[in-house]
């Protein structure tokens, strides 16, 4: 099962993916939201990992939406150290986590997000 990872800082990106790749998931990473697209196009993801501050003309909240009306069964998971989010400013079932983002946390979200676990 693999899970899109979608991070500009890229320390930031590669500890994200080893954690998950850490708990038995496939990871792939993007920089920026045109690159998670791309990605998206061309595989099968169950969960995408999304910061919100991103360069370039889509955050990671605009993001989440279009992946949301395009690939409806990918799960989201919204993680951001500087953003908070407004009530109904995320698509419905998406899932918001500050920064940082302790390990054992974020893989108990990947894991209900993708159907392994019970609860977030």
């Amino acid at each position: 099962m693999n899970v899109l990872v979608v991070e500009d800082e890229p320390l930031i990106r590669l500890g994200l993916a080893a954690a998950i790749e850490d708990a038995g998931y496939g990871a792939v990473e993007a920089a920026h939201a045109d690159e998670a697209l791309a990605r998206l196009a061309a595989g099968q993801f169950a969960v995408m990992v999304t910061d919100v501050d991103m360069p370039g003309s889509m955050n990671g909240i605009r993001l989440a939406h279009r992946v949301r009306a395009t690939w409806p069964a990918v799960q989201i998971l919204v993680i951001s150290g500087k953003v908070g989010v407004a009530p109904g400013e995320l698509p419905s079932g998406v899932q918001f986590l500050s920064k940082p983002v302790e390990e054992a946390r974020l893989i108990r979200v990947v894991d209900a997000l993708s159907g392994k676990g019970n609860s977030v």
